[in-house]
């Protein structure tokens, strides 16, 4: 089952839709559920989050997958991506899935793909309601990310440069808008992934959050709850190296899988081997059963 919802997160009214299994239970009888954070820019209707969405569902956890402030059908500042507000629009997310009558409020985990993975992450170290966290494709530290991402030295300059430009405007009181690949290159070749109706431009405050953003500060923080890092083995996107180092700064128990065969939109391929380790991984951590492990 579907159902369109919202709530509300610092003022502003966020679009939703939440899966809820059909496993025969009653409406009042509740279970386990998991928040479904969109990538950079992106919508709860892209590949990633409603592939994921479906997934969980079948696996019996209830999902809520939902636009960001400023993205798809939500209100907000088009384009504003700003990372610790979408951490803030996150623990509304929660706070309004827990209030649900069919949803178990104690065992609520986060699960988000590339900028999306990196708010759960971020988001799981600072809110200990959060049960589990799955990170796919994220990053951990926003500087090193940038580095790697624009990594020669012609690629590092046009990008200075930008930060430059952006931030003597800034303090004359303006703003200049950043192109999405100038921001986070895609190979032309993965761009089709890119969900329709996704933001393409955006104002330089998202490039200066994003540069400044660093799950790995948190990260450890999750611990002793469970933590899940996914990454492709070769990101052409998210350098996969941003997962290692997640690990390195995690506590345990924390498990990092690196997946050969899969590209930086891992969870919407619907990959045997990813799917997998998944169920696999909720089976012994997060059982849709409590205490069933």
């Amino acid at each position: 089952m579907e159902e369109r919802v919202s709530f509300v997160s610092e003022g502003l009214k966020l679009a939703g839709v939440l899966h809820v299994p059909d496993d025969g239970r009653g409406p009042r009888e509740r279970r386990p559920a998991f928040l479904v954070l969109h990538g950079f820019g992106s919508n709860k209707d892209s590949g990633n989050g409603t592939t994921t969405a479906k997934m969980l569902a079948g696996f019996g956890y209830a999902a809520l997958r939902f636009d960001m402030r400023g993205c798809g059908q939500s209100e907000g500042a088009r384009g504003r991506v700003i990372c610790l507000e979408q951490v803030e629009d996150t623990r509304s997310a929660f706070g309004f899935l827990a209030a649900r009558p069919e949803i178990d409020p104690d065992r609520i985990g986060v699960i988000g793909a590339s900028f999306g993975a990196a708010v759960a992450v971020y988001a799981a170290g600072i809110d200990q309601r959060v049960a589990a966290c799955i990170s796919a494709g994220g990053w951990g530290d926003g500087e090193k990310k940038f580095r790697k991402q624009h990594e020669s030295p012609e690629a590092w300059k046009r990008f200075s440069a930008m930060l430059e430009e952006g931030r003597r405007r800034k303090k004359a009181g303006e703003s200049i808008m950043v192109p999405r690949y100038d921001i986070v290159p895609i190979p032309p070749a993965l761009r089709g992934n890119v969900a329709s109706g996704s933001i393409m431009e955006f104002p330089f405050d998202v490039v200066e959050s994003m540069y400044t953003f660093r799950a790995n500060d948190v990260v450890g923080k999750i611990s002793p709850r469970p933590l899940l890092l996914l990454h492709p083995a070769n990101d052409s996107v998210t350098p996969t190296e941003q997962s290692i180092d997640l690990f390195r700064h995690a506590g345990q128990p924390t498990d990092l899988h690196l997946v050969a065969g899969v590209d930086h939109f891992v969870l919407s391929e619907s990959n045997t081997l990813v799917v997998t380790l998944v169920r696999n991984w909720l089976d012994k951590h997060f059982p849709v059963a409590a205490g069933a492990r």
